[in-house]
């Protein structure tokens, strides 16, 4: 099995792109949980050329100018906008070699099916793939962005906590992460019957439920770490002792028995091949315990 040279940051939405100005500095809402700051620092370059692309927004101008503006903020000029909008654009030889000069690729949110449907099996996607897996280059999604960069993705489905067959629409994604099925707003939107279903129907595929403002960085193919001011929940199926997904007809709930879960928040981080969580332990943590022990 090939390493991936490559790192991957999915992110699951609502960047808080806002600013404040503070003693003449600009400052996240969050303060330092400013999300794509962390897709800055985790690139291998000091200052990197970055590439939106925005082939999944229904107003790709107005997103790439508010991604211009941020990393702007953030100290980064060096942006471009790739607003690819049909498979013959994804083969221009112009924008193939924008992406050749880039550091980092960002897919912007919006419908990841657009993003697949434009994208996949491209000259655009083989690039990006190949630079991927043999050099230091960073893909980043947010949102529909992040869904996309599985190989088996959520297209769609009904947002709840109740589980029923073909409540979930599924598709091909990217296939950048092919041991994963990623899901994005997580939290807010309450999918956490649709992440379910998702792994029910692929139990050996982790499910990766991304909150807004968080996300998870994606070394060598293998070790997640979270980051962002929100949490992560990881559904690993590979345990099931119970589950008749194939054999339940249409909208009937599903049982699923022995299916770990995991919560995770900034910091920790989680070994996909082993399926191991580590917890970050810092002095936060430690207060707390002291706290609560005296």
């Amino acid at each position: 099995m090939n390493v991936p040279k490559g790192t991957l940051i999915a992110i699951g939405g609502n960047e808080q792109r806002k600013f404040k100005r503070t003693d003449e500095s600009f400052q996240s809402n969050f303060g330092e949980g400013f999300i794509l700051q962390d897709v800055i620092n985790n690139s291998e370059v000091s200052k990197p050329r970055i590439e939106v692309i925005t082939s999944a927004s229904e107003i790709p101008e107005i997103v790439g100018q508010k991604y211009i503006e941020t990393f702007l903020r953030l100290g980064v000029d060096n942006v471009g906008i790739l607003d690819i909008r049909d498979r013959s654009e994804a083969d221009k030889p112009s924008n193939l070699d924008r992406i050749s000069r880039s550091d980092i690729i960002l897919f912007s949110g919006g419908d990841q099916s657009k993003i697949s449907r434009i994208i996949r099996d491209t000259l655009t996607h083989h690039l990006i793939s190949n630079r991927y897996q043999n050099e230091k280059f960073t893909i980043a999604g947010t949102s529909a962005g992040a869904v996309v960069l599985s190989e088996e993705m959520i297209s769609g489905g009904r947002n709840g906590t109740i589980i029923r067959k073909n409540d979930l629409k599924m598709g091909k994604g990217l296939g950048l992460m092919g041991g994963v099925i990623f899901d994005s707003h997580f939290i807010e939107r309450h999918r956490f019957g649709r992440l379910a279903e998702a792994v029910a129907l692929h139990p050996d595929k982790l499910g990766v439920g991304l909150g807004e403002d968080t996300g998870v960085v994606i070394r060598e193919g293998n070790i997640l770490e979270i980051i962002g001011s929100g949490i992560v929940v990881i559904f690993d199926g590979s345990n099931l002792n119970y589950n008749q997904y194939d054999k339940l007809k249409n909208r009937i709930p599903i049982s699923l028995a022995n299916l770990t879960v995991h919560i995770l928040s900034t910091q920790d981080r989680y070994d996909i091949r082993e399926k191991v969580a580590a917890i970050h332990y810092d002095a936060r943590h430690h207060m707390q315990e002291v706290k609560e022990s005296a």
